[in-house]
């Protein structure tokens, strides 16, 4: 396949809804040619200029697939975006080991299996971003969402190390902070495996407390704003909040007394002083 020649070029995973195809679209008015992926994608199948190609980013070999289909089309990859994830809701111990791995599989494996893969391209380059869409949720405890709060301070670990690493290959990875934003997430999360009748209660309440806030969230261009803000700013930064809100949430976090803190996180969730 010949090679075309396009500048700038992004690799977007989970672009098919919400914030992923939010971040695509954003990209190529940044003059970026973009790469969306999703599982049921067909290849090459082409929507508001982003180019689709299918990607499941818990299997190596789809993994592999997908990256060299891009690098075959336009012979380098700036900017990784890795987007893909999903939500458990529920009290920790509701769900499985098994859930639990699954979960972790796609939001913080599948974002090492992308990374890894494109590392070697962006070395030989010299250059490249890998941006890791985290949440606030990775800066603070989040009831009845353990499992995705875990996943997410796993991710801010990987990339803050990872960073470290790489500045001098000329590779930067990045983490963009979105809070509640108006997408599909909350409806696309799954239901504990395993629920427990003592949790019943608190859990619909949860339910609740997530619907009003999504409801209320950001638009999710707001978040694509902060992530083409990451792939092309002369001096990029470790961390950017998308929103007001996201940006609260992380100046609370580090100044807010510890006792006040997590008053405050019981308040917000209904739990008992």
């Amino acid at each position: 396949m010949a090679v075309e020649t396009t500048g700038r070029v992004a690799l977007v995973t989970g672009a098919s809804s919400g914030i992923g195809e939010a971040a695509a679209r954003e990209l190529v008015r940044a003059d970026f040619t973009v790469y969306g992926t999703s599982r049921r994608a067909t290849a090459g199948e082409t929507r508001d200029g982003v180019v689709f190609l299918p990607l499941d980013v818990t299997d190596d070999a789809s993994v592999a697939g997908a990256v060299r289909e891009v690098l075959e089309r336009s012979g380098r990859i700036d900017v990784l975006v890795n987007n893909a994830g999903f939500g458990v809701a529920g009290a920790a111990e509701e769900s499985s080991v098994e859930q639990a791995r699954a979960l972790f599989e796609t939001n913080l494996f599948g974002s090492i299996r992308m990374t890894r893969a494109v590392l070697p391209r962006m070395r030989d380059q010299g250059s490249g971003r890998i941006i890791n869409v985290s949440s606030v949720v990775g800066l603070i405890p989040t009831p009845f969402m353990a499992l995705y709060a875990s996943s997410k301070h796993a991710l801010e670990g990987y990339s803050e190390s990872l960073d470290h690493e790489l500045r001098e290959r000329g590779v930067r990875v990045l983490l963009v902070e979105p809070a509640y934003t108006r997408t599909g997430f909350d409806a696309n999360s799954l239901q504990p495996d395993a629920p427990l009748p003592i949790y019943a209660q608190q859990r619909q309440a949860f339910d609740r407390v997530m619907a009003s806030a999504m409801e209320g969230g950001d638009d999710p261009a707001t978040v694509a704003r902060s992530i083409v803000a990451a792939a092309t700013d002369p001096k990029p930064r470790l961390r950017y909040t998308a929103g007001a809100a996201a940006g609260r949430v992380s100046t609370l976090r580090r100044f807010v007394p510890a006792w006040a803190f997590d008053r405050q996180i019981r308040k917000l969730n209904h739990l008992p002083a």
